[in-house]
């Protein structure tokens, strides 16, 4: 029989433990967009290595950089900046000049992240806002695209002319012009950014994300469905919509963010279903023929008010204003 005078001794907070970190997280974030990249690589050349890359590297120096001059702890290790830096790297045309990539880099990492006190502070998406400011500031670069290897040999032997621009099929879409295939778009042999080519490559990363408890399905399922749904209401097909344009990196890759996305499941079905609205309305509404970027954008800002709308109560708490 134990002694009467034993003690039990609690610890501090946390009491389960678990290997999981904020490293291993974003490298498995990085492992699930391996495939993307490939198809990229394989669509658009060795270029859209050498844009991952950059953009990784120039995010890496200036979270390195901006935590040296402002006296804090370097945060490099945790592999974040990277993630940013590769999944901006796929929302920019494999065209554009690298120093301008720089620059939504210094903007996504400085001026989103570093200013605000750092991971887990931010109020948006850095990669989001980073590819939004260089659309602002450099909209011709920001729609100029490259066409694919195939489609540019194809060009040159019709035509006897080198090509070197073609145009999305969000872009053929909103002109009325002939679109591809949905197998094509589901495989990823057309235009578009890095992250925009092929479907199946990121359905790939986000099914090992989830296998691996990385991310919840609730926000992929609720914006993926949301712009199916509408699509079908609207008259159009379901499955251009949700394999054109950025839908499905922006679904399964940036909405998920774990600190600019709410914390309840209610909350993230609700957060998901109103990016998808959103990008909806300004893909059949506006003259931008895109809106998963700013749709993410705008419910990011709404992110803390789903939270306060949908967090569970406390049992036994007086609410406020209620009679005694």
């Amino acid at each position: 029989m134990a002694d009467k005078h034993t003690n039990l001794i609690v610890s501090a907070a946390p009491h389960v433990c678990n290997p999981t970190d904020t490293a291993t997280i974003m490298r498995d974030v990085v492992i699930a967009l391996i495939p993307a990249l490939a198809v990229s690589t394989y669509v658009f050349g060795i270029r859209a290595i050498l844009m991952t890359v950059i953009c990784a590297a120039a995010c890496v120096f200036f979270e390195w950089a901006s935590r040296k001059i402002m006296h804090r702890e370097n945060t490099i290790g945790d592999w974040s900046a990277i993630v940013t830096g590769v999944i901006l790297a796929f929302n920019l045309p494999v065209g554009m000049p690298f120093w301008m990539a720089i620059i939504g880099c210094f903007v996504a990492i400085v001026v989103v992240k570093q200013i605000f006190g750092g991971l887990g502070q931010n109020f948006a998406n850095p990669a989001i806002v980073g590819r939004i400011a260089l659309f602002i500031g450099f909209a011709t670069p920001m729609t100029t695209w490259s066409v694919t290897k195939n489609m540019s040999q194809a060009i040159i032997n019709n035509a006897g002319v080198d090509a070197v621009t073609g145009a999305t099929p969000l872009a053929m879409w909103n002109a009325g012009a002939e679109l591809p295939s949905n197998l094509e778009m589901f495989l990823g042999t057309i235009n578009g950014s890095l992250g925009e080519v092929s479907a199946l490559a990121l359905l790939i990363g986000g099914i090992y994300l989830v296998v691996r408890k990385v991310i919840s399905p609730a926000i992929p399922c609720a914006f993926i469905g949301t712009v199916a749904v509408l699509s079908l209401i609207m008259g159009f097909d379901p499955i251009f919509q949700v394999c054109a344009g950025g839908v499905m990196l922006g679904a399964i890759f940036m909405a998920t963010d774990y600190v600019t996305s709410p914390i309840t499941t209610s909350g993230r079905i609700i957060f998901g279903i109103g990016c998808g609205i959103i990008t909806m309305l300004i893909r059949a509404y506006a003259s931008y023929p895109e809106g998963v970027s700013f749709a993410i954008l705008l419910m990011n800002i709404l992110t803390p008010h789903i939270d306060s709308i949908t967090r569970s109560k406390l049992n036994g708490v007086e609410k406020k204003g209620a009679k005694k």
